[in-house]
């Protein structure tokens, strides 16, 4: 056992091995001094950008980013990773294949073979056919979330673009759904017990909590938007209400979210349908090369107006 709270030379994090939202090969995570696992993946409090333990300490950071690249390149795929700092040094948890959404799935397949980590079929094999589904999805028209009235920033913790009405449980938003509502969870940080509300919901946003919190991580996995830690959103669960500023915003008010940028909107924002390029176009292509109804693209997405 290795503690992460034994001062402000110790600490814990989680990371990944490339962006886990967009696919990017960056290095990417999250991370507390003086904290134990729990308070980072339970949204209890907001860490900090991975990128800024070099400055606090650096062997520690530049071990991490070797064991990363180690772990990414035994395992042939994207890691998360978890670990702790005691006293100045590093301790590596864990590490898996990390949940990702359609969009780094695919970008992630793409660039590992033309990494030469592995093969075309094997990266076609790696995507889910629910996982394409997802980057047909609409997106905000630029011009429209331009003028929509801002209510607050968060983290990108999940992209995509939802709008719905608010509501404050899981059970709510379970009842709310039934009855053909659209609606975003908003809660202060999820627990496993928000899983079925997490579901039937369009997004979820969270006022404490971070990019490797409980919200964005299920989040990604289901292919939900998700803003999380915005810091001035005050919840409050009895009223029924969150308040911003003078702003408040009562249970059935309409908001918009952008887990792209991390932005909160009050009231709803008109959708665009998204356009299918760059890695997706790459990915479409090698499917089209290896299947034997190659010269008929409407057949991949049915009911769509979308060719390769």
């Amino acid at each position: 056992m290795v503690f992460g709270n034994m001062g402000e030379t110790s600490g814990t994090g989680v990371c990944f091995s490339r962006n886990p939202s967009t696919g990017e090969n960056k290095f990417y995570g999250e991370y507390l001094m003086n904290a134990q696992g729990e308070d980072v993946v339970a949204g209890i409090r907001t860490p900090e950008p991975i990128k800024t333990l070099a400055q606090k300490n650096k062997k520690a950071y530049g071990k991490l980013v070797a064991l990363k690249d180690k772990l990414e390149k035994h395992y042939r795929d994207m890691q998360d990773m978890e670990f702790t700092i005691q006293n100045g040094e590093l301790f590596m948890l864990q590490t898996r294949g990390g949940k990702r959404t359609a969009a780094a799935a695919v970008k992630i397949a793409v660039d590992m073979v033309k990494e030469k980590r592995i093969s075309r079929e094997e990266a076609l094999m790696r995507i889910e056919p629910e996982q394409l589904n997802q980057l047909l999805h609409p997106t905000f028209d630029p011009q429209a979330e331009k003028i929509a009235p801002l209510l607050a920033k968060g983290l990108p913790a999940s992209p995509g673009a939802a709008t719905g009405k608010v509501v404050f449980s899981a059970e709510d938003a379970e009842a709310w759904s039934k009855r053909g509502e659209k609606v975003i969870l908003t809660r202060i940080e999820t627990s496993p017990e928000d899983i079925g509300g997490m579901n039937v919901a369009e997004g979820v946003l969270t006022s404490r909590g971070g990019m490797t919190s409980h919200a964005a991580v299920v989040a990604r996995g289901m292919g939900k938007c998700c803003v999380a830690g915005v810091g001035t959103l005050a919840i409050d669960y009895r009223a029924k209400q969150f308040a911003v500023g003078n702003r408040v915003m009562k249970e059935g008010d309409y908001i918009s979210i952008n887990g792209s940028v991390g932005a909160v909107y009050a009231g709803t924002i008109k959708t665009i349908e998204p356009e299918l390029s760059g890695s997706f176009s790459t990915l479409m292509k090698w499917v089209m090369m290896s299947a034997s109804w190659a010269y008929e693209p409407m057949l991949i997405f049915p009911g769509t107006r979308k060719w390769l």
